[in-house]
């Protein structure tokens, strides 16, 4: 058997997570003719194909499980030995790797990363904005974050940020067209811009007041998937919307949207960063975990 590079081994195991050859070249910042030769280098030495490759989709053949079976182990125990250097050094380096809902990136993660990124200007992040729930260390992340403390069993979890509330919003406009909502029941008569979970079920809206809690699935002619769009479709007099404070807050304080049912905000959990529960953690990541422990949070509205 012909010797073997550590990198291939390592750019077999990319190919397989990011499924193609294509998403593994953009992961590593390389072209995808350099992809798909290292691999086919590998399969070369050792003399077996580990990909069924097809236009459409690549899948590790029987050979390809059970050498990624055992190389996923093997790589980390090796990238943590590599690591463990990394400790002796005076400014720890790396990547840190967050997946996170849109909102949670737009308004918490982002100003910390680049807050982060100037006091360890050796580390990089990179954070991947998706509201799906996935399994981070499957797909090579080294957090995630999402909302609440309702998390794995074998993931650590700590708060991201202050406690969150949701705003009831709409135009001065369709105010003015369509009348002010004096209660959650009222919103039913309304039109209401409604979100749809990358699942495919409606987001509901929960309210409370002096220890009464209504939630209602809204109703209008308008459904979209992110905050972006139901905050610009808020603005432009297309209904109310139902959107995290910071979403709003300047555009309230500018008169540009008016909050609805200000006595009827239900206090949410903030969001949670969360990790493996390993022994290993890189420097990276240790680092970051760090400067969040360390961090200030303001309370809600400020």
């Amino acid at each position: 058997m012909k010797s073997l590079r550590l990198d291939s081994l390592e750019i077999f195991e990319d190919v397989v997570r990011c499924g193609g050859f294509r998403a593994a070249a953009l992961d590593r910042g390389v072209s995808s003719s350099a992809i798909s030769q290292s691999v086919n280098v590998l399969e070369e030495a050792l003399g077996i194909r580990l990909l069924n490759r097809t236009t459409r989709s690549v899948s590790p053949t029987e050979a390809g499980e059970r050498l990624l079976e055992r190389l996923g182990p093997a790589l980390h125990d090796i990238r943590t030995a590599i690591d463990d250097l990394n400790q002796l050094r005076e400014h720890p380096s790396g990547t840190v790797r967050i997946n996170a809902p849109g909102p949670a990136a737009d308004h918490v993660l982002c100003p910390l990363a680049f807050e982060f990124m100037e006091i360890y200007p050796d580390i990089n992040v990179e954070i991947v904005s998706e509201a799906a729930i996935i399994d981070i260390v499957e797909h090579g992340f080294d957090a995630g974050v999402r909302f609440g403390h309702q998390l794995a069993q074998d993931m650590i979890a700590m708060p991201l940020g202050p406690a969150l509330q949701y705003a009831i919003v709409a135009s001065p406009d369709y105010l003015r067209r369509r009348g002010r909502p004096g209660s959650p029941d009222d919103l039913l008569t309304h039109d209401c811009i409604r979100r749809r979970f990358p699942g495919g079920t409606l987001v509901t809206w929960k309210f409370a007041n002096n220890g009464n809690e209504v939630e209602i699935t809204p109703k209008g002619r308008l459904t979209l998937s992110s905050a972006h769009q139901e905050r610009q479709a808020a603005l432009a007099g297309s209904g109310i919307a139902h959107l995290f404070d910071d979403y709003v807050r300047n555009d309230v304080k500018q008169g540009r949207l008016v909050e609805l049912l200000v006595d009827w905000k239900k206090k949410l959990p903030s969001w949670y960063l969360y990790y493996p529960n390993r022994r290993h953690t890189s420097a990276a990541m240790r680092a970051f975990l760090e400067y969040i422990r360390n961090r200030k949070w303001p309370a809600i509205g400020e």
